[in-house]
């Protein structure tokens, strides 16, 4: 059974009296530990679909599945504790918290979950190291590039090892070359702890490290094909 099932999932939103169909009747399987990219141009759908996979829009109608939980169904309570124990977010924007450190950011998953400041402060240090920042731990964002803020939204993401991430166009705001180790360490990440990893992008770019592309236009899914990643599942290139 897959790890995620999509089906007949539709959302319509009102503009006053006119109805947007955002979403058209989408059906979608995703495997455990499996990359799976969702492209699609701005407005195809791509980021309502990932809203609504992610629980934090609910659909007009359909059911989305995941680890055996129907998340569609969830009470907004239920939905966040949901969230917090089974998934992980990479954003394009970064997202951190400019008061807090390096330590203080990747943290901030666990601290959710009630673990001791001690604890939380000692995996994230791991984690950093992980994604090569160890001489970075004291930082706060403005003392960072991009590529590092993103790399430090990379192991908030990963610190508590959830069992599904998503990333929302990722590294939008890099460069060619800080894009390449991002996504490289993302999907190394996942391959190291068989997390499941959906992107939604509009960078066919970006697509080449996932396993799967799923097109996306006018909020209908047109085609699926597998991909062979530039990062293979046997790759053993360390995580730095």
């Amino acid at each position: 059974m897959a790890f995620v099932t999509v089906r007949n999932l539709r959302k319509v939103y009102m503009l006053g009296k006119e109805k947007v169909v955002a979403l058209k009747h989408i059906d979608l399987d995703i495997d455990q530990g499996e990359i799976c990219c969702i492209l699609g141009t701005s407005g195809s759908g791509k980021s309502t679909l990932l809203n609504m996979l992610a629980g934090l829009e609910k659909p007009t109608k359909g059911d989305i599945i995941i680890n055996n939980v129907n998340v569609a169904k969830l009470s907004e309570g239920k939905l966040a504790s949901f969230r917090q124990e089974n998934t992980g977010f990479v954003f394009q924007s970064y997202n951190l918290i400019n008061q807090f450190n390096a330590i203080e950011n990747v943290g901030m998953p666990l601290m959710f979950k009630g673990i001791p400041r001690s604890k939380r402060d000692k995996l994230a240090k791991k984690m950093l190291k992980l994604v090569g920042l160890g001489t970075r731990m004291g930082h706060r964002p403005n003392q960072m590039s991009g590529g590092q803020q993103q790399r430090v939204g990379i192991a908030r993401a990963f610190v508590a090892k959830p069992k599904l991430v998503f990333a929302d166009e990722p590294t939008g705001n890099l460069d060619t070359k800080t894009t390449d180790e991002v996504m490289r360490l993302m999907v190394r990440m996942c391959r190291k702890y068989g997390i499941t990893l959906i992107i939604v992008t509009h960078d066919l770019e970006i697509a080449r490290y996932t396993d799967r592309i799923v097109h996306i236009i006018d909020g209908e899914i047109t085609s699926i094909e597998n991909n062979e990643s530039v990062c293979p599942v046997d790759d053993e290139t360390e995580i730095v």
